[in-house]
């Protein structure tokens, strides 16, 4: 579950629908599988993560691979926005509460969305 933190209520919408939708269209069913699975245990047990942290910078023999490939056609930054939103969309179908939001490492903003827990009394 996906809230935000601020008004309180559950997310149950992706941004960027329409981009999303298209990249996840030249997908097959595997490989989007692969992929969910693949984030869900790199965040399980954390209580934060970071989106453009997880997948790290090599998606070579990854199940990240077919993001770059085939669904963002080579291109790196829309690779790592169909990431974001896989992610998003993860974190969303996810049993346990998350938030979100932008934060800074050392004064520098972090370029990607950072998830946390959310305590079941904190809302």
């Amino acid at each position: 579950m996906l809230l935000n933190i601020d008004t309180k209520k559950e997310i149950t919408q992706i941004p960027h629908k329409n981009e999303y939708d298209l990249w996840m269209s030249r997908l097959t069913k595997e490989d989007i599988l692969a992929i969910k699975t693949e984030i869900c245990g790199r965040i399980e047990g954390d209580e934060i993560a970071t989106a453009g942290w997880i997948p790290g910078s090599d998606w070579s023999n990854t199940p990240f691979q077919p993001i770059y490939e085939k669904a963002c056609r080579f291109d790196v930054i829309s690779a790592g926005k169909c990431f974001g939103l896989m992610v998003w969309q993860v974190i969303m179908e996810h049993e346990d509460r998350w938030a979100f939001g932008r934060y800074e490492l050392n004064n520098i903003p972090i370029e990607s969305m950072t998830y946390f827990k959310v305590r079941p009394n904190a809302t």
